[in-house]
């Protein structure tokens, strides 16, 4: 559990005060996961000479988890780190092990790669390049909608607190998350290894997150169509994006699909057993396997 304390003797960890920013907020909730009551001092500054050696120091005092300095940390893609990218990086495999997961480097390098990169660069003023009509809302603008609002009475640290809690939550999914994600990438590329060169579709017997395994490997290019069982019951089939970066579809469901369900959504493919296909055109629900090769044997010869 995290406090905020008032001055550095009580503390255990220290970072800066005022408006309160992603990377201190994840550091500070990654530190609770990994030390456990956590007793943070924000200030505007600090002189590290005058603080315990026990005491993490991080986001302040220009010191080994600060990256303020004009000569701070750069992973070997250009991308800078923030306090949070430090911490994780001296200390993550250590508490991966802890936690007792195995694939400790996989994961280690997924969450740099997943998580902590945006946070990050978003910190350090590398902002992603989005085009789309709505507004984008990443992690760091997300916790800053926890600063106190204008012409208001909220208290800064009960709202850092409330920050935190929620950037614990994340935390913990996203480790769950990543886990899954590494031992899914293993059954994928195997998946891939098998299949035929030419090969236009991928069947899974169950769901797995494939999508970015799928993407990364240039055995899968010639995939179009990957269907695997429902969680709603029988079968979902999905488009494969041309890219991580391009979400546009290799190849659509046909046009006069679009939209349609249940009998009409069969007359129109002449595939019995077909239930839905979204108006994007980018997934089609079916009763049965059969229902599935049909699909295939319709659209990728």
């Amino acid at each position: 559990m995290v406090q905020v304390v008032f001055s550095k003797e009580e503390a255990n960890c220290i970072t800066h005060n005022g408006t309160m920013h992603a990377d201190e907020v994840f550091a500070t909730a990654f530190l609770d996961l990994f030390l456990g009551n956590v007793r943070v001092f924000r200030t505007s500054s600090i002189n590290l000479e005058e603080v315990e050696d026990s005491v993490l120091v991080y986001d302040v005092g220009r010191g080994k988890y600060d990256h303020h300095q004009l000569d701070a940390l750069k992973r070997e893609n250009g991308i800078p780190y923030s306090s949070v990218g430090l911490l994780w990086r001296e200390f993550g495999k250590e508490y991966l092990s802890r936690c007792g997961f195995d694939l400790v480097e996989e994961m280690f390098q997924e969450i740099d790669k997943d998580f902590l990169e945006a946070i990050d660069g978003d910190d350090n003023g590398v902002f992603p390049k989005i085009e789309c009509p709505y507004k984008v809302k990443t992690l760091s603008n997300v916790i800053k909608i926890f600063n106190p609002s204008y012409d208001s009475d909220e208290n800064e640290s009960f709202q850092f607190l409330k920050a935190v809690t929620l950037a614990k939550m994340i935390w913990e999914e996203e480790i769950l998350s990543v886990r899954g994600k590494v031992i899914a990438d293993s059954k994928i590329r195997k998946l891939l290894e098998k299949k035929d060169s030419e090969q236009k579709y991928l069947l899974l017997d169950e769901y797995l997150p494939y999508e970015e395994s799928l993407l990364s490997s240039e055995l899968a290019n010639s995939i179009l169509f990957v269907a695997f069982p429902s969680n709603r019951g029988g079968y979902a089939i999905k488009t494969v994006p041309k890219s991580i970066e391009d979400h546009t579809a290799r190849m659509e469901f046909p046009e006069e699909w679009g939209g349609l369900e249940g009998t009409l959504l069969e007359e129109a493919s002449g595939i019995e057993g077909l239930r839905f296909c979204h108006t994007g055109r980018f997934i089609v629900s079916c009763d049965s396997l059969q229902a599935v090769y049909q699909v295939f044997d319709k659209l990728c010869q």
